[in-house]
C-alpha cells in the first residue's frame, strides 16, 4: 500500500516542482543502526523529504532521532511505544497507528466487562515489549487490577525464561496477556501448547492475529484465544475514504496482482502505511503550493524551492531547509483516509487525534477448521460492543460461559494429607462393610474437608501422613509437589510463607508454655505484716503513741477513770484508750473533755482507713501467691529463670522457629543445650508432646 500511494499520486498528476515523487524501500530486521546504516545510504544520494516507517518501535527510536537531526518527517504505521508519543523529545516524528496506551486502556476496560481482575503478562525484550509491558502494568494497577507476574521472551534466543509452565501452573491467575510481534507469537504458543498451559484453564490473550498454517487445525485447546489489536475503521464501521481505498486497491492489482488478496483480508496495517504515505504526498504538495504563493505574491524576492538541502555527502551533515514549515504543514493537515480521519495535534501527542479503533477477535472452530473471528469493537464511545448481535465468544472447552480469572478446582482430584491431632485429626478403628478392620479418619479437619468437597465440586482423596512426620515436613511435601495441600494446625511464618500459600485461619489457637504446678508448701509467719510497708508501720506505731500521749495530757485531770491512779497507770490506760478506738473495738470508759472527744472522732476515721487498705492489700497478696507460676512469660525463659536443659521445643515446628529467630539465644544458652546442632538454635528438643510429660 506504500507503493500504491505514492503511484496514485502520480495518476493524480501530483507533482513537486513540475516532478513525480519517487521512492526507495528498505528491508529492516529489526535492528536500529543496521535500519538507520541503510537510511543513511539512501539520503546520500537522494533528496529524501520524508520517511515512512520504520515499522518497529525499537527501530523507531533511533529513525525519529536522526530525523529530528536532519529535519524531515517520520511517519511510521506500526510503532506502537508509548514511549515515542512525546512530542517534546520526537518532533518530526508522527504514526498513524494509536499507541500501546490506548490499547492498555482498551485492556483494562476488557477487563472490567469480563470481571477479571488479575493477569499475567508475556512480553518481548526491546522496546515494544518494554513499553507495552509497562504501560499495561500501569493502566491495570490504576484500575485496581493486578499483574500477577511478567515473563520475559527473548528475541535473540527465541526463548523464555526456564520452567515457564511451572509459574503459569502455579500463578493465581489464568489470564495471561502475550504482548510480542506476530511472527513470535507461534514459537510461544507451540512451548505453551506443549506444557498444556493453553487452554482449558488459561485465556490467552495476543497483541495480534497469526497465520494458524504452522498449527493442527483441530487443535482444541486452541479454541477460545483473544487478540486484541488496531485496526482501521473499516473493520469497525467507521468512516472512511471509500473512494481513496477503492483507487489505492485497483493500483495494487494492476502492477501487483499476484500479491493482492480478496479486500476483506488486506490487513490493517497495510492501510495505515496508505495513510502515513498520503500524508506525506499531501503535505509536501501543499508545502510546495505555499512556498509558490508566497514567492508569487512578493515579486521582489527571488524564486526558492521547496525541497532545497544542504549539499553534503555525508548523511547527518544534510538539512532540509523548509524542515519547520514542512512540520507546521503536517501538525495542520486533516483529510479522511482509508483508515479513518488523519489529524495531529501540534502542541501534544504524536499520535492521531481520532480513533482510535480496536477490534477483539476469537479463535474458534468451524467444520474446516479454526479461525479468527471479529467479536467486539472498540472505538470513540470509549467501550467494548459487539461488533455483530449474533456474534458469541467462545472460550476454551468451547464453552459459552465467561471464565473466571483465578484457578478452579470444580471436577478436579486434591490430594489432601492431614496428620493425627487431636482433636483435629484422628485415628480410628472400624469393621467395614466386608467385615475387615481399618482404620477412619475422624475430626473437624475430615468433616471441612467433606463440606468443601461439596460445596466446591472437587474430590478429596486423604492421605495420613506418617506419625514421625514434621510440621516442617509437611510444608517441603506442599512445596516439592508431593501433595496439593495440607490440612491441619499448621503455623504461619515468615519463612514458610516464601515456598506457599495459606489459606485463612479457620480455628483460632494461640502459644502457650506450659510448666509444672508447684505445691503451696512455703510457710510464711510474717504474711500479716506484709500489705503495710516497715515505714508505714512504724508510722502507725508514732500515732498511736502520739495519740496515747494527748489523751493522757487532756484526761488526766477530768476523767474518773483516771484518777486515783499512779502516772505510769493512768499512761498505760491512755495507751489502751488510743489502742482500741484505733483498732475499732472501743474501750470500756468514756472521754469527759470536747478535745478528748475529738480525738476519739479522730482515732475512729483513722482506724477505717487502715483497716480497708490493710483488707484489700490482704486479698490481693493472697490471691497472688495463689496464682503465682515459675514463669509469666517467654521474656522470663530468656533470662534463665528456668535451667535451660530443663527446657523442651518441640522440633522442625513453628515454636521453634519463633525461638531461634525472635530471640538472639547466646553460645552460652546453646551450649546448655547438650548435644543439639548449633544451627537449630533449641533446648531439649521432642518430638512430641507426650516427651514433655515423660
Amino acid at each position: 500500500m506504500f507503493k500504491s500511494a505514492v503511484i496514485l499520486s502520480q495518476e493524480y498528476n501530483i507533482t513537486i516542482e513540475d516532478k513525480y515523487i519517487e521512492w526507495h524501500s528498505i528491508e529492516t530486521v529489526g535492528h536500529g543502526i543496521e535500519t538507520l546504516r541503510d537510511t543513511c545510504k539512501v539520503l546520500s544520494i537522494s533528496n529524501v523529504a520524508g520517511i515512512v516507517g520504520p515499522g518497529l518501535s525499537s527501530e523507531a527510536h533511533v529513525i525519529a532521532s536522526f530525523a529530528k537531526t536532519i529535519g524531515i518527517p517520520a511517519i511510521s504505521y506500526s510503532a506502537t511505544d508509548p514511549d515515542l508519543s512525546d512530542r517534546s523529545d520526537y518532533p518530526n516524528f508522527y504514526r498513524t497507528i494509536p499507541s500501546d496506551k490506548i490499547a492498555a486502556k482498551a485492556i483494562v476496560k476488557l477487563f472490567e466487562k469480563f470481571h477479571w481482575k488479575s493477569c499475567i503478562l508475556i512480553y518481548q525484550n526491546d522496546a515494544f515489549g518494554m513499553g507495552g509491558n509497562k504501560i499495561i502494568t500501569d493502566e491495570l494497577n490504576k484500575n485496581n487490577l493486578t499483574v500477577r507476574g511478567s515473563i520475559i521472551f527473548s528475541i535473540s534466543t527465541l526463548h523464555m525464561q526456564e520452567d515457564f509452565h511451572k509459574y503459569l501452573l502455579e500463578s493465581e491467575s489464568r489470564i495471561v496477556i502475550l504482548w510480542i510481534q506476530s511472527n513470535y507469537i507461534p514459537l510461544v504458543l507451540k512451548e505453551a501448547l506443549k506444557y498444556d498451559v493453553v487452554g482449558p484453564e488459561f485465556i490467552w490473550i495476543l497483541s495480534s492475529s497469526i497465520s494458524l498454517d504452522s498449527f493442527d487445525r483441530s487443535y482444541e485447546n486452541l479454541i477460545g484465544l483473544l487478540t486484541v489489536e488496531p485496526v482501521a475503521g473499516i473493520s469497525v464501521n467507521a468512516s472512511i475514504n471509500t473512494t481513496l481505498l477503492d483507487a489505492a486497491y485497483k493500483v495494487w492489482q494492476k502492477y501487483e496482482s499476484e500479491t493482492f488478496p480478496v479486500s476483506s483480508k488486506v490487513h490493517s496495517y497495510a492501510l495505515f502505511a496508505f495513510d502515513a504515505t498520503w500524508l506525506l504526498v499531501q503535505s509536501l504538495q501543499k508545502l510546495c503550493s505555499t512556498i509558490k504563493t508566497n514567492s508569487s505574491s512578493s515579486s521582489s524576492s527571488p524564486s526558492s524551492s521547496c525541497l532545497s538541502f544542504s549539499e553534503l555527502s555525508f548523511c547527518f551533515d544534510r538539512r532540509f531547509s523548509q524542515s519547520d514549515l514542512l512540520l507546521n504543514t503536517i501538525n495542520h493537515m486533516e483529510f479522511l483516509g482509508v483508515s479513518g480521519p488523519i489529524k495531529f495535534d501540534s502542541n501534544n501527542l504524536t499520535d492521531p487525534v481520532n480513533g482510535p479503533y480496536y477490534y477483539v477477535q476469537n479463535l474458534q472452530f468451524f467444520t474446516n477448521g479454526l479461525h479468527f473471528v471479529p467479536v467486539l469493537k472498540y472505538g470513540s464511545s470509549n467501550d467494548w460492543t459487539s461488533i455483530e448481535p449474533t456474534n458469541t465468544i467462545f472460550w476454551p472447552g468451547n464453552s459459552s460461559k465467561i471464565p473466571n480469572d483465578h484457578p478452579m478446582i470444580k471436577g478436579k482430584t486434591l490430594h489432601i494429607t492431614v496428620f493425627e491431632s487431636i482433636p483435629f485429626t484422628m485415628i480410628t478403628d472400624h469393621i467395614n462393610e466386608y467385615g475387615y478392620n481399618e482404620q477412619k479418619i475422624i475430626g473437624f479437619i475430615p468433616d471441612l474437608i467433606e463440606l468443601l468437597e461439596k460445596r466446591m465440586g472437587f474430590h478429596a482423596c486423604i492421605h495420613k501422613a506418617p506419625s514421625n512426620q514434621t510440621y516442617s515436613g509437611l510444608i517441603e511435601g506442599v512445596a516439592n509437589g508431593d501433595y496439593d495441600t495440607v490440612f491441619g494446625d499448621v503455623r504461619v511464618t515468615a519463612a514458610r510463607k516464601e515456598s506457599t500459600a495459606f489459606s485463612d485461619a479457620i480455628f483460632d489457637n494461640s502459644l502457650r508454655i506450659i510448666t509444672r504446678r508447684t505445691p503451696d508448701i512455703n510457710m510464711d509467719f510474717f504474711l500479716l505484716l506484709k500489705p503495710f510497708s516497715r515505714k508505714l508501720w512504724l508510722l502507725i506505731f508514732g500515732a498511736f503513741i502520739y495519740a496515747a500521749v494527748l489523751f493522757f495530757l487532756i484526761e488526766r485531770q477530768d476523767n474518773e477513770a483516771l484518777q486515783n491512779r499512779s502516772v505510769l497507770s493512768q499512761f498505760a490506760l491512755s495507751v489502751w484508750y488510743s489502742f482500741g478506738n484505733m483498732a475499732g473495738y472501743g474501750v470500756d470508759f468514756n472521754v469527759n473533755t470536747v478535745a478528748g472527744r475529738f480525738l476519739t472522732a479522730s482515732l475512729y476515721m483513722l482506724s477505717i482507713v487502715l483497716l480497708a487498705t490493710y483488707t484489700a492489700d490482704l486479698a490481693s497478696d493472697l490471691t497472688i501467691a495463689k496464682s503465682k507460676y515459675i514463669i509469666s512469660g517467654i521474656d522470663d525463659i530468656k533470662n534463665g529463670k528456668i535451667p535451660f536443659h530443663r527446657i523442651g521445643i518441640r522440633i522442625n515446628t513453628a515454636i521453634m522457629d519463633y525461638a531461634s529467630t525472635y530471640y538472639a539465644w547466646d553460645g552460652a544458652r546453646r551450649r546448655a543445650c547438650g548435644a543439639q546442632p548449633v544451627s537449630m538454635r533449641t533446648f531439649l528438643s521432642v518430638l512430641s508432646t507426650q516427651d514433655l510429660l515423660e
